[in-house]
């Protein structure tokens, strides 16, 4: 299992948010670059980097965003803001290693499906849930989809990966989410990656151990202390070792 950790940029500082408020954001006081290279020297292989500024239309991180590519020394995957084809190509074209697709895909799935198959395993599907229902606009506005009809549409489509999110439970019960994550995963012919769900090692543990999950996104444990990258990728990495048996 893969673990990616997690940056998001508001006015171009770190952030995390509480179920999505933009508006009640903790600022983390680190450099992004820094903190992202740091990641790679610690054996990350990816990272996912989230642009709350481009969810709401604006270009203040894009500079930023742009050298984290460059510098980061790993693959980025992005997210936010992802709403047309020209975004799309746009975020490949300066070097992002892949990009999340959540909003577009809900108003225009033929052009998702058409830009996971010319970008092969580049485009990683987002499914936001909150009380049984897909979230679009920065998990502001209700779809008409269920998370299972929602991952059933796009079942033979390319996706590189679907970043799973239980809104609803997001960093308070982890057994839900775990419960709703592990539904999709076994209904799901595409790879899922766990979103808001790791607060501690046991949490990666428990995870690994659930059939087609391939990944976990990790990030506010990571700022916050409670649980250190190299602890989460050695975690992982191990999981599925096999234990000698005694004879």
């Amino acid at each position: 299992m893969r673990i990616y950790p997690t940056m998001e940029l508001q006015n171009g500082r770190c952030v995390t948010l509480d179920k999505g408020r933009l508006d009640n954001a903790m600022i983390w006081h680190v450099d992004p670059i820094e903190t992202a290279r740091g990641w790679s020297a610690a054996g990350a292989e990816w990272m996912q980097l989230t642009d709350f500024d481009a969810i709401e239309g604006r270009d203040t991180n894009f500079g930023l965003v742009e050298e984290i590519i460059r510098s980061a020394e790993m693959p980025v995957q992005l997210a936010g803001g992802m709403r047309s084809r020209e975004q799309v190509a746009h975020w490949i074209d300066k070097g992002a290693g892949r990009v999340v697709i959540g909003t577009l895909a809900a108003r225009d799935p033929n052009l998702v499906k058409e830009l996971a198959k010319l970008y092969p395993d580049q485009i990683v599907l987002a499914v936001d849930v909150w009380r049984g229902f897909v979230m679009t606009d920065g998990w502001r506005s209700q779809s008409a989809f269920t998370p299972e009809a929602f991952i059933q549409a796009f079942e033979n489509t390319p996706f590189a990966g679907i970043v799973v999110t239980d809104i609803d439970s997001d960093m308070e019960d982890v057994e839900a989410q775990l419960g709703l994550i592990a539904g999709l995963a076994e209904k799901s012919r595409t790879p899922i990656i766990a979103s808001g769900v790791v607060r501690t090692a046991d949490d990666i543990s428990r995870l690994a151990y659930i059939p087609n999950i391939s990944g976990a996104i990790v990030g506010r444990a990571l700022f916050r202390k409670t649980l250190g990258l190299a602890d989460a990728l050695e975690v992982a990495k191990t999981a599925h070792e096999p234990v000698a048996q005694f004879q």
